[in-house]
């Protein structure tokens, strides 16, 4: 445990940018092998306008990264946050608990919030506009939604005192885990069901990027799914009956363009619509 704190307390961002890849690359192979939907669509293209949005949100991440780094050297020196209050614990308990708090604050809290804040979904639909949902949509943000989260990550850091090869290895996971909670894999039910208790997985992570309410408004969680559970925000909806996208922009024409999923935060703002028989 002590060789795994130390390599992330220094791990270079060549690293961390061959996880980003290698995990993208590992996914869209076992998607091609063991597809979920069989979808006649422009794959590369739809990946070229994720990738897009990938490097804005590695760019974000990249100019803000001195405020991650002097947050948890903050926290550290003036005894912040809740791992710093609590007695001595054995480095694996501290690590499990700090990826439990990050995943709380910086995952799951910001992600309700994006829902329930108007001029947070307004950046954060771009998301949900994607209508082929794959292991490329997970960094499929606008740059303002990035910035939005990374204040988030920042104020993760500073409730849950954090150290840093806590914070460098939550980041790591976080990214691989919305990779594979988002990749059109087939599974089986039995290890949807086993991983589902402790993990995010694909089956409840489809049910978030339903199009329509109130599955919208679900499964909110990136890595650990007990917060669902725990906040009363999980949902199960049959994969077979999804459909990707958001009601207010399924035309190709708005969600598979990407100067028009630039410019979506500042259109004209457009209610869901009222959830349908049968979907609430």
């Amino acid at each position: 445990m002590e060789l795994l704190a130390d390599y992330f307390s220094n791990i270079p961002s060549a690293h961390r940018s061959a996880i980003l890849i290698g995990g993208l690359t590992f996914f869209m192979l076992l998607e091609t092998a063991a597809p979920m939907f069989q979808w006649d669509y422009r794959r590369w293209r739809h990946l070229g306008t994720n990738m897009v949005f990938t490097l804005t949100t590695v760019l974000v991440n990249f100019v803000m990264a001195g405020i991650l780094l002097f947050s948890s050297d903050f926290v550290a020196s003036r005894q912040v946050g809740v791992l710093q209050w609590l007695p001595s614990l054995p480095l694996w308990l501290e690590i499990v608990l700090g990826l439990l708090l990050l995943d709380l604050v910086g995952a799951w809290f910001v992600h309700w919030v994006q829902h329930k804040v108007r001029w947070m979904w307004r950046f954060h639909l771009i998301h949900h506009t994607d209508t082929h949902v794959d292991a490329s949509s997970a960094n499929r943000h606008h740059p303002g939604e990035s910035v939005v989260r990374f204040v988030f990550t920042t104020l993760a850091v500073i409730v849950s005192g954090a150290p840093i090869y806590t914070v460098m290895l939550y980041q790591s996971m976080s990214a691989a885990m919305s990779q594979f909670n988002h990749a059109n894999i087939h599974m089986p039910a039995w290890l949807n069901r086993s991983l589902g208790w402790l993990l995010v997985t694909p089956a409840m992570h489809r049910v978030h990027h339903h199009y329509r309410l109130p599955y919208t408004d679900s499964n909110y969680g990136n890595i650990f799914s007990l917060w669902d559970r725990l906040f009363g925000t999980y949902r199960l909806l049959d994969n077979d009956k999804i459909t990707f996208g958001v009601d207010t922009h399924m035309d190709p024409a708005e969600n598979d363009r990407l100067g028009n999923l630039m410019s979506i935060p500042f259109q004209p703002y457009r209610p869901a619509s009222t959830p349908e028989s049968g979907e609430g």
